[in-house]
């Protein structure tokens, strides 16, 4: 036997495929499996299935003020649901970013009222509040090597004793003063909660402000060099440090953004009605999450997109909405709540492992 016959391998090699064939390492994925890998396709399909369901069950959903409802119920979800997902796509959560929306329209309130100033003032000075409490949630969790959880758990904390706290302090009363005779509250009033026409049918403009902040959230993500930049953190932050990602600047950014967020969230109330409970907002850090892990994004970060939390908080909206329309016990809605954010988890982890299956 002749050394070549020796080394032969006891097994063929595979014939070349053919000119029309491929093997499995150049396959191209099914246009099905490439949908699937989108994080919101999931999430529309849950959103289309919703709103089916309320179309049917409660025939008043069919009236566009109804409708306007929804979207007005939604957007204020989901304008604080944007920025929360693209924290959880950078590997980190907030669970002081619904007592952060008080603590921004508290601020706005008394600072206007008690030193008699133009409520624009208020509003200024509520912005760098917000901004400097995410970036100090920020700072701590780089700082320290902290869980995020555990860092704004405890600033959830302080805040929520420091609205009441200071509240009574100030006013001598658990709510603020009305301001809506005070100067610059009709131009404010326009920006945050005003309302325009359409079709005989009143639409707030916090809808607009929705959707335009998703699409600016969207182009961020996909077209700019800080969208790369937080799926690399949020992937894995050793590696994206070695590779020259600033992850400090990167997350401390992303907590900023949810404290504009709470901003906006919180002189949208102020104005809305005036005045401001301080015992409000604890809870919302939940809704908002779970508008965000319902739209698609993974709790290990990493994976999400801006679109699906907008129809996460659509979903959120339809059924808080749908269930009053329906004439059912509202009580019903952290049912819902429950089932709809189990059910995302499972969808997102059948997506994960049909998109990446060979």
């Amino acid at each position: 036997m002749s050394m070549t016959q020796q080394a032969a391998p006891a097994v063929g090699t595979p014939p070349a495929p053919g000119p029309g064939e491929s093997d499995g390492r150049t396959r191209q994925r099914s246009l099905v499996l490439r949908l699937l890998a989108r994080p919101e396709v999931g999430v529309f399909l849950g959103a289309v299935a919703v709103l089916v369901f309320f179309l049917i069950a409660a025939p008043t959903v069919r009236q566009g003020s109804s409708m306007a409802t929804v979207l007005y119920q939604s957007s204020t979800i989901g304008i604080m649901a944007l920025p929360v997902a693209l924290l959880m796509i950078g590997g980190e959560f907030d669970l002081s970013s619904g007592v952060a929306v008080i603590t921004s329209a508290l601020t706005a309130s008394m600072l206007s009222f008690q030193l008699s100033m133009n409520v624009w003032t208020g509003v200024f000075v509520a912005l760098i509040v917000s901004l400097a409490i995410g970036a100090f949630n920020g700072w701590m969790v780089m700082k320290t090597g902290l869980p995020s959880f555990l860092v704004t758990l405890g600033t959830f904390l302080i805040l929520q004793g420091v609205n009441l706290a200071v509240t009574k302090l100030v006013t001598g009363n658990v709510a603020t003063d009305d301001i809506s005779d005070m100067d610059g509250f009709g131009q404010a009033r326009k920006v945050f909660a005003s309302s325009f026409d359409v079709g005989g049918v009143q639409v707030k403009i916090t809808v607009v402000w929705w959707l335009v902040f998703a699409a600016l959230a969207t182009w961020v993500l996909l077209r700019t060099r800080y969208g790369n930049w937080i799926f690399a953190v949020g992937g894995n932050k050793d590696s994206a440090r070695a590779v020259g990602v600033p992850v400090k600047f990167t997350k401390i950014t992303l907590f900023m953004t949810v404290g504009f967020g709470a901003w906006f969230v919180g002189m949208h109330n102020l104005f809305s009605f005036n005045t401001v409970q301080s015992g409000e907002g604890v809870g919302q850090e939940l809704i908002y999450i779970a508008a965000a892990v319902i739209g698609g994004c993974l709790l290990t970060g990493g994976y999400g997109s801006a679109i699906g939390p907008v129809f996460g908080a659509f979903m959120f909206g339809m059924v808080n909405q749908g269930i009053v329309y329906a004439g059912w016990n509202p009580d019903w809605f952290k049912a819902f709540l429950g089932v709809m954010l189990l059910g995302a988890v499972l969808i997102n982890l059948y997506v994960q492992r049909t998109a990446t299956r060979r």
